[in-house]
């Protein structure tokens, strides 16, 4: 005689085995949640940790996509500076960002790598600052103008070395005032992408000096400036005196220019 089964508690479904990459499983579940962390931390916690040299009067955002209101560096204002990190990038060991800082006379734009020897590479990096010695340092205190550059590409070390650079760096408005005040003109420098030390040429914009020479970047990390220059016609008397110290003209009119140094 068949039996009939009894009604009772359904059969436990069969037992999983157990994963054989448990180690594996639990890395990549800290490495989301480290992410969405990461996402959602807000820059104001980590700048306080950045060097000291960087101030902001506010800030905003995240760690991928911030905002520093008021941003100084070294006492120097940078306007407000605003960044977004490339992700991706960090899978190939670097850290990439796009980055701007404006403020009402000055803007700086580009897209910066720093990989782990240090190395800043920056792509479509435009710059528009006045010339003075916040921004360079080593500029005489009596020389003021304007200065742009839309460089392709620039590569520089841990030591300051510009290793490449490709584009343009202009120099607007050019004045001496050591004395009485003297207009020196406008010029470019342009920079063709070649391997080697970076040279660009150098060449007058207009203006009372024709100028034509070129730049070298050197490893020192230095420059080396060689250039022939004339006076035109309507150059005011101080910058025609001046000019006689660099030595005999060509037959061209032109007198030797050089200038050295490190930086």
């Amino acid at each position: 005689m068949t039996q009939r089964a009894r009604p009772g508690k359904p059969a436990p479904p069969p037992a999983r085995k157990p994963s054989k990459h448990p180690i594996l499983l639990t890395l990549l579940a800290l490495v989301v949640f480290a992410a969405v962390v990461m996402a959602r931390l807000p820059a104001s916690w980590v700048l306080p940790m950045a060097r000291h040299e960087l101030r902001c009067a506010s800030v905003a955002g995240s760690v991928w996509d911030g905002y520093c209101g008021g941003a100084a560096v070294r006492g120097t204002s940078l306007g407000n500076l605003t960044w977004q990190v490339h992700p991706g990038d960090l899978l190939e060991a670097r850290l990439a960002a796009h980055v701007a800082a404006v403020r009402a006379d000055a803007s700086i734009r580009a897209d910066v790598a720093i990989g782990l020897g240090g190395t800043v590479a920056a792509r479509n990096l435009v710059i528009d600052l006045p010339l003075e010695p916040a921004f360079v340092p080593a500029l005489p205190p009596y020389i003021s103008g304007k200065v742009s550059a839309d460089l392709t590409r620039i590569e520089v070390t841990r030591a300051g070395v510009v290793e490449h650079i490709q584009g343009r760096i202009e120099v607007r408005h050019l004045i001496d005032s050591s004395g009485q005040v003297t207009p020196l003109g406008s010029f470019i420098v342009t920079f063709p992408a070649a391997a080697g030390e970076p040279v660009g040429r150098l060449r007058d914009l207009g203006g009372p000096l024709a100028v034509e020479g070129s730049l070298r970047l050197t490893a020192q990390p230095g420059y080396v400036l060689n250039a022939r220059v004339a006076a035109r016609s309507g150059a005011v008397p101080s910058l025609l005196n001046a000019l006689q110290y660099l030595g005999t003209p060509d037959a061209e009119g032109r007198r030797p220019f050089a200038l050295a140094g490190t930086y």
